[in-house]
This record gives structure tokens, sequence and C-alpha cells, in this order.
């Protein structure tokens, strides 16, 4: 599948993966000579978050905590939080959290000090730099946004999900904790650690496919898939949350230079019109997506079926169908639902869902099989 002349990627200037790691943060921020940093998080951390940053205190630094980002951020809510960050006079910021608070931290920054303006970026590589620091600290093990160059926000304007994609918005600085995913939900859990899996499975199964993300892909397929009803059934357990954690970074590491696929472009709209949790959206379309990509990239899929234990055999479409199926299995086993119906979505809603899906063509072009909307319409069918 590889034809490409070069291959590009853009990670953190500093990464730091491990046990604990996240007190590092503070000592690599105090030797910066920052003196001003707004902080995102989420109400539910905000104890923890204040309790990591007292030694800011110790060094001279004011920090503000932010916590208003409740759900997957929209446009009007960036809007308020720069005014916000723009009124205490960051000079640096951070994102601790899930996926729609580091992509909120990583925009924040992005326009802190800059002359344009949201609707001017909206797209790919249209920012044109970003002059202040940045630092993320995930603590859920899903979006990879702490190692991706993507922030995805809702356009209430119009209802949709857009990107906008760029290497400005790679963080300086990324500090992935596995302590900081201890406790979450199982439902959470399981969601975002499907999202991760999606990355890695659409990176692998992609127009754009490469050698390099290849090998990120199918060890964060086997991470994931081996471990997360482990992390689901052991909130407490530390080696599963740190190979979720490890696996959702090596799905984010995917996402500048191939990104994702139909899995991602169909899903929008269940978040956007329905307010479904971005992971779940995903686990609801990944086994369906799968199946009609299915005889466009067997051998692919066969390989990811052995990345999740399928005994590999000369019938790859024996392995492949059956990978589907623990694909399935996955997504049931985890609590989640496996058709649309269930969340509410009816027969009805399919045909305006099939006419927004095909307006994200920036993903739709990394798939292997073409889609157009009859196709969009017999996909959500049977995921219905």
């Amino acid at each position: 599948m590889f034809d490409r002349k070069s291959i590009v990627f853009y990670h953190p200037g500093k990464l730091v993966f491990g046990e604990g790691c996240s007190g590092q943060f503070i000592h690599d921020f105090a030797l910066a000579g920052i003196k001003k940093i707004f902080v995102l998080t989420i109400a539910p951390l905000f104890g923890q978050v204040k309790e990591m940053l007292a030694g800011l205190d110790d060094a001279g630094i004011n920090y503000e905590i932010n916590c208003d980002i409740v759900n997957e951020p929209t446009f009007a809510d960036f809007k308020r939080l720069q005014k916000q960050a723009g009124s205490f006079g960051a000079g640096a910021f951070a994102g601790i959290g899930g996926g729609s608070v580091l992509d909120t931290a990583k925009l924040l920054a992005a326009l802190a000090n800059s002359n344009q303006k949201l609707t001017d970026i909206v797209g790919i590589n249209l920012l044109k730099q970003r002059g202040v620091y940045l630092a993320c600290l995930p603590t859920t093990s899903g979006t990879g946004s702490e190692v991706s160059p993507n922030a995805i926000f809702l356009d209430e304007t119009d209802g949709n999900k857009k990107g906008i994609i760029s290497p400005f918005l790679v963080p300086d600085a990324s500090y992935i904790d596995p302590l900081l995913t201890i406790g979450l939900p199982p439902q959470v859990t399981a969601s975002t650690a499907i999202d991760a899996f999606t990355h890695c499975l659409e990176a692998f199964v992609n127009n754009f496919s490469n050698p390099i993300t290849d090998m990120y892909a199918l060890e964060g397929i086997r991470l994931i898939f081996e471990k997360i009803q482990t992390a689901i059934n052991e909130p407490e357990n530390i080696e599963a949350r740190t190979a979720l954690s490890l696996g959702s970074m090596y799905g984010g590491m995917c996402l500048g230079p191939v990104n994702t696929t139909a899995i991602h472009a169909l899903s929008y709209p269940l978040g956007s019109k329905f307010k479904i949790a971005h992971g779940l959206s995903n686990a609801l379309l990944m086994p369906y997506v799968a199946e009609y990509n299915l005889n466009s990239a067997l051998e692919r899929y066969a390989e990811i079926a052995a990345a999740m234990g399928v005994i590999p055999s000369e019938n790859k479409s024996a392995m492949a169908q059956e990978g589907i199926l623990l694909m399935k299995n996955m997504v049931k086993d985890a609590g989640l639902p496996l058709k649309m119906s269930e969340l509410g979505i009816s027969v009805n809603d399919i045909p305006r869902m099939a006419e927004d899906a095909l307006k994200v063509q920036r993903l739709l072009k990394n798939n292997v099989r073409t889609i157009e909307y009859n196709d969009a319409i017999k996909i959500y069918t049977k995921a219905l």
C-alpha cells in the first residue's frame, strides 16, 4: 500500500511516559521561566490538579485553573475560554484531562497572541504559528490528543464537527502518566479505549498507511485488545492502565501522518446530532465499516486479526472475519451497544446522517473503499 516518497511526523518536543511522570511537569515548567499558566481540566479532577500544581506556588508561578469543559467542546466554548485566558494574561497553557480538554488547551495556546481568527484556521495546515508554551497530560486512554496535531470542535452554527489540523497544535511537552487514569468509570474506560483502538485500526487500513505507522498501529491494537477488559473489570490495575495508555499514545502518533477514515467520518453525526460520546460512536460503527471495507483490504484485516490473537492461516478471509467478530465481542463485553437503535436513533435519521458524514471528505479520502451516499446509508442501516 505504501507509495509515498516521504513520511512526516510531528511529535511533542518532550514526551514522558510512565507511572508518576506527571510530577515532572511541575519541575519542567518551573525551569521554563514562565510566570503565568492557564490550566484547563474538569471539575472531578480539580482537587487532584490543585494538589499537583502546589509546586508552582513554591516557584512563584501564578496559575488559573478552569473547569468549564464538560462535554465535547464547541466553538462557543472555545471563544469564551479564549477571553478568560486573555484576561488572565497567560504565558503558557496546560491541558489535564481527556481529549476535549486537551484539544481546547491546544487551540487556546495556538491562538494566544495571534492575529488569526478561529474561522481562519478550520481545516488542514492553516495555523501560522504558536507563540506560547503548551503541555498536555491525558487522564483518559483514548484520543491520543497529547501527541497529535489535531483538535476537533463542534460548530454550533451548522451542527457539524470540524477539525483543525496543524503541527502547531502538537504540544511542547506531554506527560503520559497511567496513574492519572486509575479509577476511570468502566464506561469511560471502555469508550475511550475503543476510540484509541479505532485510531490504530484506521491507520493500518488506510490509503496512506506506511511502515512506521503500521508498527505503531499493530502494537496499539494488540495492547488495547489484550488489556481493555481487565481495565474495565479492575479499574485500579496499573498494568492494564499502562497498556491502554501506551496503546492510546500509539494511536495518537498515527493521527498526524495518516489520520482516520470512515469510522470517524460516519461517527461524527452521532456526536453532533445526538450528543453520543465520541468513543461510543466509534464503537457502534467500527465493525460495520470493517465489514464494508473487508474485500478491499483482506490482507490488512487478517494482520489485524493476528494482532488480536487469531491463529494465522492461509485463509485470510476466515482470519479477517474472525477478527471482525472479535471486534464485535470486544464492544459487547465492554458493556457498550452494538446497535444505534439502542441509543434512540431511527431509520428516519439515517438520510441526514449520511449527508453530514459525506461532508467529512478529509477523512473519507483515506478510506480504502470509496463511500458515497448510498454506501453510507447501507452502513448506517446495518448498524441500526
